[in-house]
Parts: structure tokens; C-alpha cells; sequence
């Protein structure tokens, strides 16, 4: 049995690279967390093996309600954060039903079941940048109109905008992070700064030869997810539901993140990149850049870790994690 004065928190998602921030500062503020995974035999937890033994883990799906429900009643939170999503972007152009099933139904299954069974629980919401899509002015503030330009981006559009609905209609303490791109070394491969960060760190083992991307004139406003996950939390200690912008107010091109993180290596990315059209979006989001002037100013959040600080500690992570298999590897053939 829980202590009375101890939160409890759960995460759906807990096993992302937020869900597996969040989960670590929530239990350094002394919450009891769990956590809600898909019954998926491909899903990792490895983001969050090192906190298993410290948290709870229930099996539940966005896309059942009733299995939501469960959980919710079963935990009993004093807040959620729906952070479980289809969150590559690329992907739901292959798959927009699927990703409508997930970023946007999901979310009003689960704001349904928390309004039944346990309706005075806080709830966050993942808003995210791509919900600007076509920017309609920059920076982009709470204020500024969605024009989404991916299946991904009109999902995230219809989940805020539920997330709105339910708070004025439930008086439900409901709440959105329109959350700009944060990285950090346990972000997925398939994600445009892990991809050059985990291949620089190849190309200077001697592990890999090139490194092929899309559009390096790319844009976009790069923060780190254990910076961001804490205004998450912020956002939930307020005494009024409201949404907020989280970004770092500064943009840099995907080619920009490409020269630092080869030359903390001390090697020439010209030797190495290969544009490929391929990796070029159907349609290119224009300038993303985020205004985060009113989570500073009402939360007092800020970001912690600078843009190089970021793209370092990826390459660095990368770096000891191939390092590592490459030794394992060749004890292995010894």
C-alpha cells in the first residue's frame, strides 16, 4: 500500500526516450511510478532497464479503452502523461490509418477512461511542433495556427485539440506540451540526429564507411529530452490546466548537427555524407522554431543543455556503446 502523501504517476509510452526521463526524475522527486507498455514481442525496455526494479508495469493499449480503464482504476494516479504515440514521422505516411488510430483516437480512449475512472487526476498530453507543419509566422508560440504537413502532424492536431475539448467540457485538468524536436542518446535510430550521431561514432571505428541523409538544409529547434520531460512535470504542478510551447528558441540545419558531430571526432563530413533523395520528405516542414517564452515565464523552465552540448553527448554515448560491442564482439572470436 501506497503512502498517502506520496504521488503516483503513470506514463503510457514509459519505455520512449521521454517515458524513460520522465520516469527517472519522477522517481527522484520521490513519486511512485508505473508505467503502461504494449503486449508487443518486438517492444524494448532496455531505455528502461536500469529503474525496472523501481517501477510498475501494466500491459495496455491505446487502441483498447477498456484496457485503460483497467489500469487507471487499478493505479489510481494523480497524474498521468500520455507520451505513447506513432512518433516517427516518415512512418505515418506508410501507415496514416494506423498512426490516426494511435495519435489521435488513442488519446480520447484515454482521456475517456480517465474521465470514468479517475476524473480528478492531472493529465499531459504530447503536442508536438509538427502540428505547424506549413508555419504560418516564426517563432511559433501557443497562439500561432496549426498547419500540419504529415498524417503524424494532423494525429498530434486532433489529440490536442481533444485534449482541449475535454478540459472544457470535463473540467478536467488536462493539459498539452506543444513539445519542439529533443534528442538525447536514447532517441531511436530511425530519428534523423541518432542516425548521425550512432554513424559518426561507426565511421570512426572503422565500423561503417559513408552516411547517407536527405535534406541537409533541414531546419529545426533541438532540445534535450531530459530538459524537456522536467517542464512536462512543471506543467502538471500548476494550479490551472494550460498549454505550452517547449523549445530551445534557436534553429539549426541538420547540416550544422552533421559538422559538429564529425569534427568532436576530428574527422571531415564532406569525406563522408552522401545526400540521397530518398530521404527526402513528400512534403518538408518549413522553419520550426519554437517560442518558449511562456513556459519560462509561468513555469520558470528553461532548457539546461546547449545545441552543442546535445549533439556531443549523442556522439560520445554512441561512441562507448560501439566501442563496447566491438569488444564483446572480438573476445567472442578470441
Amino acid at each position: 500500500m501506497s503512502n498517502k502523501t506520496q504521488k503516483t504517476a503513470l506514463i503510457t509510452g514509459i519505455n520512449g526516450q521521454d517515458g524513460s526521463y520522465l520516469a527517472e526524475l519522477l522517481l527522484s522527486k520521490g513519486y511512485r511510478v508505473a508505467g503502461i507498455v504494449r503486449r508487443s514481442s518486438t517492444e524494448t525496455q532496455q531505455r528502461i532497464e536500469h529503474i525496472r526494479s523501481k517501477i510498475e508495469i501494466y500491459q495496455a493499449d491505446l487502441l483498447d479503452q477498456s484496457s485503460l480503464a483497467k489500469v487507471l482504476a487499478d493505479v489510481q494516479p494523480d497524474e498521468v502523461y500520455n507520451l505513447a504515440a506513432m512518433s516517427f514521422v516518415p512512418t505515418s505516411w506508410q501507415q496514416p490509418v494506423l498512426t490516426a488510430e494511435f495519435t489521435a483516437v488513442g488519446v480520447t480512449r484515454m482521456l475517456e477512461a480517465l474521465r470514468q475512472s479517475c476524473p480528478t487526476a492531472k493529465f499531459y498530453q504530447a503536442s508536438s511542433s509538427e502540428m505547424y507543419g506549413k508555419v504560418l509566422e516564426v517563432p511559433q508560440s501557443e497562439n500561432t495556427p496549426f498547419y500540419p504537413r504529415s498524417p503524424y502532424g494532423v494525429a498530434k492536431a486532433y489529440g490536442h485539440y481533444i485534449t482541449v475539448n475535454y478540459r472544457e467540457s470535463y473540467s478536467l485538468f488536462a493539459c498539452s506540451g506543444i513539445l519542439f524536436n529533443h534528442e538525447s542518446p536514447r532517441r531511436g535510430l530511425e530519428f534523423v540526429t541518432r542516425k548521425i550521431t550512432d554513424a559518426v561514432a561507426k565511421i570512426k571505428l572503422g565500423l561503417q564507411s559513408e552516411l547517407r541523409l536527405g535534406n541537409l538544409d533541414a531546419r529545426r529547434d533541438w532540445g534535450f529530452a531530459g530538459d524537456y520531460v522536467r517542464a512536462m512535470w512543471l506543467m502538471l504542478q500548476q494550479d490551472t490546466a494550460d498549454d505550452f510551447v517547449i523549445g530551445t528558441g534557436e534553429t539549426h540545419t541538420v547540416r550544422e548537427f552533421v559538422e559538429i558531430a564529425f569534427n568532436h571526432v576530428g574527422l571531415d563530413h564532406q569525406k563522408y555524407v552522401v545526400v540521397d533523395p530518398k530521404f527526402y520528405r513528400p512534403a518538408e516542414v518549413d522553419l520550426l522554431l519554437g517560442n518558449p517564452t511562456k513556459a519560462m515565464k509561468t513555469l520558470g523552465w528553461k532548457p539546461d543543455v546547449s545545441f552543442n552540448q546535445l549533439v556531443t553527448m549523442m556522439v560520445d554515448a554512441d561512441l562507448k556503446l560501439h566501442a563496447q560491442t566491438s569488444k564483446e564482439n572480438l573476445s567472442k572470436v578470441a
